[in-house]
């Protein structure tokens, strides 16, 4: 398995930021939109759902490296046949709120399943924020030896901030820089802390561990092209103030 070099790049020096449309998310337009965002922002590559037209679009519109979501494993292979650069099972967050829910041994078993289908490409698994952390972590540890490449974390749906403002935003990503915090030390793959990231917390989550940062809800909710743009380039220079030196959250600090 080879990385794509600008996201192996990235996740070396832990700025790697994600742009997610959602895996659920089929409109052309909003996808464009996002994809648009994610190229003129600066982001190090852009997440959409595993829809080989989709794909093709992107692919149309920017360098930036291509990421496919789906829970279907039979659904990665068209797309990646028409230009994904890597795949990933998750994120889940769409799910939760229609009852559905993953636990681990299927996200285990949808692991293997991609692996069968796609052995080579760079593969990211989501780990269930509705699993305890020592359960989360012990996923983790599996999913990396059935052929997972990134580990991606998630949370903010099970969180509910009750304050406003910068204080809403860190108890919004509580959960998932928990998770990122926990697997980043269990696991010798990168791991990318999503769902509930805003720019404030995540520099928070490159302290916490992570590798770099995916955004979904903080970028695809604005409702211009315009605001979207400046909403990944915020979040690029805020990964960019980042002093690893004085990173305080480290264990051996």
């Amino acid at each position: 398995m080879t990385m794509h070099p600008t996201i192996q790049r990235a996740f070396a020096n832990r700025r790697a930021l994600k742009v997610i449309s959602g895996l659920n998310n089929f409109d052309r337009d909003t996808v464009q939109a996002i994809v648009k965002a994610a190229h003129h922002g600066g982001a190090t590559f852009v997440d959409i759902a595993a829809d080989p037209a989709l794909v093709q679009m992107a692919k149309e519109l920017t360098n930036v490296p291509v990421c496919v979501s789906t829970v279907e494993p039979e659904k990665f292979v068209q797309a990646v046949a028409a230009g994904a650069d890597l795949i990933e099972i998750g994120n889940f967050d769409s799910f939760y709120a229609q009852g559905r829910k993953f636990e681990a041994e299927e996200v285990l078993a949808l692991t293997h399943q991609t692996r069968v289908l796609l052995p080579e490409i760079t593969l990211s698994v989501t780990v269930p924020h509705i699993l305890t952390l020592d359960q989360q972590v012990q996923l983790a540890e599996d999913l990396v030896k059935a052929g997972a490449d990134i580990i991606q974390t998630e949370g903010g749906t099970s969180s509910n901030p009750t304050h406003p403002g910068t204080l809403g935003l860190v108890e919004k990503a509580a959960p998932t820089l928990a998770a990122a915090y926990e697997i980043s030390r269990a696991v010798s793959v990168p791991v990318l802390c999503a769902s509930g990231i805003s720019s404030v917390t995540a520099p928070l989550a490159v302290a916490a561990g992570a590798a770099g940062v995916g955004v979904g809800s903080a970028i695809n909710q604005l409702n211009s092209e315009v605001a979207m743009i400046a909403a990944v380039r915020g979040l690029v220079e805020a990964l960019g103030t980042v002093s690893f030196g004085a990173i305080a959250l480290r264990a051996d600090a």
